[in-house]
């Protein structure tokens, strides 16, 4: 049994270069680009402060049409059209003569008024062609001044407690893109809507431009309260399933790298989501291209240790972190990089030589065992 005691007491020995895993967190989290992907992904950032929050209500509508803006051009005899200088679509001002009318009154020729507008705008309606006859009670064009129109808002009953004439709203027209309009609330409706369980809430706003037409759609954040010193990220910062929220934050120290902070979310607005934990102030947060570097791999092909190496001028190990004493001394000694699964080559190695000692000891016993049994002899 003796033979086999120098082999135990070998087994037992710690072997160096094995040792606890690394930490790979900072590698899984970071995505590193080159800048042609920057480029194509678009990213765009902002630093994050503490600002004022506004909380909000969300709620659609349409655009409508002010009830005193629309005017009627009517005749006061009756006759028939003879002349039409008027047509759906176009412009008009106050004084211009949009028709002739010529009276039943007989003459030679008989006699002819002319009807002029009554105010300026945009002919929206029609209702009458040359040579027609007309009635003093009947209307021949309808003229609307669109400069001005209502954005009318259909408000969920529980949420209008705290909206009061004078409360501020952002209004997005989605056939405008992302233009965002403020306005404030006018005026409520004179009657709630029963099966929406809604009421209307008024806002007018400038349409000197014409872009705005009555019927389109609009989404409306009205504010009902402030909040002053809160941190906050624009939504589309905000990446991940509900369960797990996370956002990307420039590294401070290597270019083009983005690393992956979970945060901890609060109340949310119409453009903005409350951060309660995750981030400091003065991180550059991505808002665009966010989306896109979830399912990224590193563009550029190159490894947290690679980026690490060039921006600093020394190396590092796998993981990113600073290598130690005892590693730069290993991977000079092995000539393989140390940190991570360097650790197999220095293993193999002790292996070696420990079976090579445990072999050298085996034959000493074995030699002294021939010695003594040829003195014995």
């Amino acid at each position: 049994m003796k033979p086999l005691f120098p082999l135990l007491l070998l087994a037992a020995l710690p072997l160096p270069g094995i040792g606890a895993p690394i930490d790979n967190d900072r590698a899984a989290n970071t995505v590193i680009l080159d800048d042609t992907a920057v480029k194509n992904l678009r990213i765009e950032m902002v630093p994050i402060s503490e600002e004022t929050f506004e909380s909000t209500v969300f709620a659609i509508g349409r655009l409508e049409e002010i009830p005193a803006t629309r005017s009627a051009l009517s005749s006061r005899i009756a006759g028939r059209v003879v002349e039409l200088n008027a047509y759906i679509g176009d412009k008009v001002h106050a004084g211009q003569v949009l028709a002739k009318v010529e009276s039943r009154q007989p003459g030679s020729p008989p006699p002819t008024i002319e009807l002029r507008a009554l105010q300026g705008g945009t002919v929206v309606d029609s209702h009458v062609r040359i040579g027609e006859p007309v009635e003093p009670d009947s209307d021949l064009l309808d003229v609307s001044d669109r400069s001005k129109l209502w954005a009318v808002a259909k408000i969920p009953e529980p949420e209008a407690s705290g909206i009061v004439p004078g409360t501020k709203a952002r209004i997005r027209i989605p056939a405008l893109g992302e233009e965002v309009i403020e306005a404030k609330l006018s005026r409520f409706g004179v009657e709630a809507n029963r099966e929406a369980g809604t009421i209307e809430g008024i806002f007018e706003i400038d349409n000197s431009d014409g872009r705005m037409q009555p019927g389109m759609r609009v989404e409306f954040a009205l504010v009902t309260g402030v909040r002053k010193d809160v941190m906050s990220v624009p939504k589309t910062a905000v990446q991940g399933d509900p369960t797990k929220r996370v956002v990307f934050v420039e590294d401070f120290d290597l270019p083009n790298a983005f690393v992956k902070a979970p945060v901890v979310l609060g109340e949310q607005n119409d453009t903005h989501i409350e951060v309660l934990s995750g981030l400091f102030p003065g991180d550059e947060v991505v808002t665009r291209g966010s989306y896109s570097l979830s399912f990224a791999g590193g563009g550029s092909g190159m490894s947290l240790k690679e980026a690490l190496d060039a921006a600093h001028g020394h190396e590092h190990n796998e993981d990113g972190s600073e290598m130690t004493a005892e590693q730069k001394a290993e991977k000079e000694a092995v000539g393989r990089p140390a940190g991570g699964t360097s650790g197999i080559a220095p293993m193999w190695t002790w292996i070696v030589a420990g079976w090579a000692a445990v072999a050298t000891v085996i034959m000493l016993i074995l030699a002294q065992s021939l010695l003594k049994q040829k003195r014995t002899a």
